[in-house]
């Protein structure tokens, strides 16, 4: 029986919110966060500097301010019963030299196979796995360059795919300023295996982000700008019937969060992910929808967050994660 019905669902269900595909593209499970910091200023954040490895993979340039021998782990609910697993590992080589590696895992477990009547003949489970190796330079006293590779993999039921891709990002950092600017290709890549004969894009996403301290305040705020090569209508989910206006279209482009530090060792963090708020609305999910908050602490060695972020119309995200510098 073909069950490609049941892959271009599951494909849906991975992007985490109903956002148009970008032609037929695969592994949108790439776009979710390994960092529960990262989840709630609203889930795309190039640009804080923070000693967090799991931050770092969303643009490899970071590993260059993070800790040497920093092992971090993360976890994450998401809808159905599915949920995230995660590792990742920083290793300093001299003052200028940082190193990574990290596998991240989203299991969907097990669901009914259904026959062309639907009536219920079995079941199938279906998973993502991604394993990256990344390394940054710092090229100065305020710039840092980075580049990661990473293998993917996919299988829903018996069907498999693989492909490989890349990040290379670029950061900017005035420490006295407290200022940074960064610039991120995420995602660049090309699928070795496909699921059947036609072959997927891997979801490609150039990013430029902002974030800057406020002088005499313990407050920063960031901004994200993503999928800064995609700008027609067709790239986005919009109800039957209705217009893409131009203004929420270039908002759909646009991340901001907040961070605040009551003391040095422990943060609290909002988000608003315009585009997410807009498909989830869109789709009949209004509650939430876009927003995301957080918190942690942040020790000499030891650092931990937690997040709630709403990434699909079925159910919120919880989102832990652990650090420690040997």
């Amino acid at each position: 029986m073909k069950k490609s019905g049941y892959i271009v669902g599951l494909l849906l269900a991975a992007g985490g919110t109903l956002q148009a595909q970008e032609g037929a593209s695969a592994y949108h499970f790439l776009q979710f966060p390994q960092s529960s910091h990262t989840s709630a200023l609203g889930g795309a954040n190039i640009s804080a500097v923070d000693d967090d490895v799991a931050a770092a993979m969303n643009n490899p340039a970071l590993l260059s301010t993070v800790s040497d021998r920093t092992l971090s782990l993360n976890f994450m609910t998401y809808a159905a019963g599915s949920k995230a697993v995660g590792a990742a590992f920083a290793k300093a080589f001299g003052e200028r030299h940082t190193g990574a590696v990290a596998a991240q895992y989203l299991g969907y477990g097990s669901m009914d196979e259904t026959d062309a009547e639907g009536n219920v003949i079995g079941s199938f489970s279906a998973k993502d796995l991604s394993l990256t190796a990344g390394y940054a330079y710092l090229l100065n006293d305020r710039w840092a360059g980075g580049a990661s590779v990473k293998m993917i993999y996919s299988k829903y039921a018996e069907f498999s795919s693989l492909a490989l891709a890349v990040d290379v990002g670029l950061n900017y950092y005035d420490v006295d300023a407290d200022f940074s600017a960064s610039l991120a290709l995420k995602n660049l890549g090309v699928q070795l295996k496909a699921f059947e004969d036609d072959h997927d894009h891997v979801p490609y996403d150039l990013q430029l982000g902002l974030s800057k301290g406020i002088a005499r305040a313990p407050i920063r705020f960031s901004l994200t700008l993503t999928d800064l090569t995609r700008w027609r209508t067709s790239d986005y989910f919009v109800p039957e019937g209705d217009e893409l206006k131009s203004l929420q279209k270039l908002l759909n482009h646009v991340v901001v969060g907040v961070d605040v530090f009551p003391i040095d060792a422990l943060y609290l963090s909002a988000g608003y992910n315009f585009r997410r708020a807009y498909e989830l609305k869109a789709a009949g999910s209004g509650k939430g929808a876009g927003l995301s908050v957080g918190g942690g602490v942040q020790l000499s060695r030891f650092r931990a967050g937690i997040a709630w972020a709403r990434y699909h119309l079925a159910a919120s995200s919880l989102h832990f994660d652990v650090a420690y510098t040997f």
